[in-house]
């Protein structure tokens, strides 16, 4: 299902009266119908939420014979999001957040949208809290002194932020943790280490952020 204007298309799960949204923003090299995109909108579904999937425009470019240009500058990415959360219509709660590279712009924009009382709260799954096999680039800065109410779910063995690492952060209080044991950066673990699966750290992940959601006020 779609829904969407000129500047924002939209891929909805989950459409049901009264629920809270989700929107959520795509990884710097997969699109929003990517697999794993498509596992966690139906599992945040399943779980009571609305999902509202959106697309950059150098990757909905892509769509139409674009090159495989990489995402622009930060800031350019961040007037985009603003622009989805303006054209997308809700009736709850909002929820802001992504895979990856999504999340991290939403969060880079969510306190301006929460003192604005656009937002109740951000979800990241798989935050790059910096690039891979660069430990020292940390993009923590604003995750300091973040104000809106936040949850990231994050595998332990994430190249983009270790348990071990992140545990070493001084992050915001209004910032929740949620580990998955043994999950890489898609929370997808190996075999010879759990019996859980990545379908299953995701289901569980959109449990705990539906729970951490009934938790959030306007």
């Amino acid at each position: 299902m779609s829904e969407g204007d000129d500047v924002t298309e939209f891929l909805i799960d989950g459409d049901a009266p009264g629920r809270s949204t989700v929107l959520l923003a795509h990884g710097a090299g997969a699109a929003m119908d990517s697999g794993f995109m498509e596992l966690a909108a139906a599992a945040l579904a399943e779980a009571g939420l609305r999902v509202a999937r959106f697309e950059f425009a150098y990757m909905a470019g892509r769509r139409s014979g674009g090159s495989k240009r990489p995402p622009p500058r930060i800031e350019s990415l961040r007037a985009e999001y603003f622009k989805a959360i303006d054209a997308l219509a809700t009736e709850g709660p909002l929820i802001i957040g992504g895979k990856s590279m999504g999340g991290r712009v939403a969060s880079l924009v969510a306190d301006e949208a929460f003192a604005a009382g656009r937002i109740a709260g951000l979800l990241c799954l798989g935050y790059p809290f910096h690039p891979t096999g660069k430990p020292e680039r940390l993009r923590t800065d604003h995750l300091e002194m973040l104000a809106t109410p936040a949850l990231i779910c994050q595998g332990t063995r994430d190249p983009f932020g270790t348990q071990d690492e992140v545990a070493g952060y001084a992050l915001s209080p209004t910032i929740q943790l949620c580990w998955f044991e043994d999950g890489d950066h898609d929370l997808k673990p190996r075999r010879s280490r759990t019996s859980a699966t990545q379908a299953d750290h995701i289901a569980e992940a959109a449990r705990t952020a539906a729970r951490w959601s009934a938790t959030l006020t306007t």
